[in-house]
């Protein structure tokens, strides 16, 4: 149970963060190109796709949106058999993820299952990201960490 709350909890943060750092983006980079940070190492610069990293598959939208509610769908069912809490937090961040990119790609233009991404964050010889695709990165960095440590996302009783 414990693993649980914590699958779902890192999953609400992630989502939050994600959504009222899109919702600031919008409304405060949309006049703006780009907004050095640290100079041209990081900047912020909006932009709105419709294709997964590095834009990737723009033309197929409808089939990413698809992908990603199966992809949560399979979280969801293998969430209450994890009994690693670091394999939870993998989970949760992917989990966060997919949800605020999915929620862009159902509800913002050009209409339900085919809307475009907000991306803002930027790095040098990196695709425009955002603080979900930001999570998906690191679940998957700190996935190779637990596998390379062998520990292994669900427990067998008596083991």
């Amino acid at each position: 149970m414990r693993t649980w709350r914590t699958l779902f909890s890192v999953a609400w943060f992630v989502w939050i963060l994600d959504l009222a750092t899109k919702i600031w983006a919008v409304n405060t980079l949309s006049d703006r190109s780009n907004i050095k940070v640290l100079g041209s190492f990081f900047q912020l610069t909006l932009v709105r796709n419709p294709g997964a990293a590095f834009s990737f598959a723009t033309s197929a939208t409808i089939f990413l949106t698809i992908f990603a509610i199966i992809a949560l769908l399979t979280v969801l069912y293998f969430s209450p058999r994890i009994t690693s809490k670091g394999w939870a937090v993998v989970l949760g961040l992917v989990m966060g993820g997919i949800i605020g990119n999915l929620i862009d790609r159902i509800f913002r233009e050009p209409g339900v299952l085919r809307g475009h991404v907000i991306d803002w964050m930027q790095l040098p010889y990196w695709p425009i990201f955002n603080i979900a695709d930001s999570a998906i990165v690191i679940a998957a960095l700190l996935a190779m960490v637990l596998t390379g440590r062998n520990i292994p996302p669900i427990t067998k009783v008596g083991s």
